[in-house]
């Protein structure tokens, strides 16, 4: 008895991690945090800016030159999101932890500059090179906790990872809340230079994963790029670019509409303009609760069923919620409760993101990791980005945003049929 006893003990045991496994991931997870944050505070103090900016680039600041202006910027950002993938061969060639620091300094000291700006050109520079950074810090933070935390530990930490992203939406709120007020949208802009400190501590504190040192030493040089599309790769690669693209279209569908949408129904139930907009922010806040409660449920889930199963039930949860959210809620005679209790399934399954931080690196060598993690991602934007603007032009002619944003339910919908093309990697160790 005692035996058995002993052995269960030495089973549940998991493998301590190291100074520099746990500097890592609080490095990582900080630059994620940051991330959103970022990402954030352009959403933020988009409309204080530009309203200031404007007319010192010869243009009114009117409702309508803000909105455009606002999309001509935010296009810009996602481009420099997309283009995200020159980090992915840059840390399979110089190794994970330099370049992962690399992309913190450069949306970090980007964003800060965005403060310094005297135009609305000088703004969409900053924001563009900003977005080159930020837009690598996931593929390099996945791909370092995965190779550096043990075997039976690193599931579970991609799902500590990601909540990281969802933690940053709070932080900006917060800085918008108390120095946003006082001190203005540049403040805001400067508070985004702060991950610089992290870049410092992950350069000075943080040790390169043995994984990739071990592939660095072997005397055979790849080109991971095409590697990665070759005929070993090419079918994985592919699948997984379009299941982070149905990923990333459902969670800008939900997160770009969901204040708008709260703000409408809100004064459609006689409240005032202040009080519609803390609802919002509330709702937002809900939103984030359970995205975050989503990450931290997916690591056990995949353990247990394996990744397809469950990223089949994700999104099936993610079609449900956006039809029951904006294609039912929302048009209730008084839709404001039922809308904000499915925003809680709706973020809940948004989690679904967790899985590719957990899964993508199980898919490739260490040789090709990053470069692979930073395509599939950088695709996804890019396609996503498009989908957004036709979203956009929907809602605009079809002069409602509940119909259209339900019709992205589809996309996951085509998901569950992509999904068994994928491999399946429940028990597997990570691929050297």
């Amino acid at each position: 008895m005692n035996s058995l006893t002993d052995r269960t003990s030495v089973t549940r045991r998991r493998t301590p991690l190291n100074r520099s496994q746990i500097a890592g991931f609080w490095g990582a997870w900080a630059g994620w945090t940051l991330d959103g944050m970022d990402s954030f505070i352009y959403a933020l103090v988009l409309t204080p800016a530009l309203t200031e900016l404007l007319p010192r680039s010869g243009y009114a600041a009117t409702p309508a030159n803000v909105g455009l202006a606002g999309s001509i910027l935010f296009a810009l950002f996602l481009v420099g999101w997309g283009l995200s993938f020159i980090w992915g061969p840059l840390a399979d060639r110089f190794g994970r932890t330099k370049v992962l620091a690399g992309t913190i300094f450069t949306f970090a000291i980007f964003t800060g500059l965005a403060a310094t700006s005297h135009n609305v050109w000088e703004l969409g520079i900053y924001r563009f090179i900003a977005g080159v950074g930020i837009g690598g810090e996931w593929a390099l933070a996945g791909t370092y906790v995965a190779e550096a935390w043990p075997e039976d530990r690193r599931k579970m930490g991609a799902g500590y990872l990601q909540t990281g992203y969802y933690a940053g939406f709070f932080l900006a709120a917060a800085l918008n809340y108390t120095v946003g007020v006082h001190y203005g949208w540049r403040a805001m802009f400067l508070t985004g230079a702060v991950p610089v400190v992290v870049a410092i501590l992950i350069l000075l504190r943080v040790k390169e994963s043995e994984k990739w040192q071990k592939a660095e030493a072997r005397p055979v040089r790849t080109k991971p790029l095409r590697e990665i599309m070759g005929p070993v790769y090419r079918r994985r690669t592919w699948v997984a670019c379009i299941l982070l693209t149905i990923a990333i279209i459902g969670l800008w569908a939900g997160a770009v509409y969901e204040p708008s949408a709260v703000i409408q129904l809100a004064t459609k139930a006689g409240m005032a303009k202040n009080d519609a907009i803390r609802t919002a922010s509330l709702a937002t806040g809900l939103l984030s609760i359970a995205t975050i409660l989503g990450c931290l449920a997916l690591p056990p889930l995949a353990e247990r069923i394996g990744r397809k199963k469950t990223l089949a039930i994700y999104f099936l949860g993610m079609a449900i919620a956006i039809v029951g959210s904006f294609g039912w809620a929302f048009y209730l005679p008084n839709g404001l409760a039922p809308f904000i209790a499915w925003l809680f399934v709706l973020g809940f399954f948004g989690g679904n993101f967790a899985l590719f931080s957990l899964w993508l690196p199980e898919q490739f060598e260490t040789r090709v990791r990053a470069t692979a993690f930073a395509f599939c991602t950088s695709f996804g934007r890019f396609v996503g980005a498009g989908v957004n603007f036709l979203l956009g032009a929907a809602v605009l002619h079809m002069h409602t945003l509940g119909v259209p944003v339900a019709l992205t339910a589809l996309v996951f919908i085509v998901g569950l049929f992509v999904i068994p093309f994928a491999p399946e990697t429940k028990g597997e160790v990570l691929p050297q």
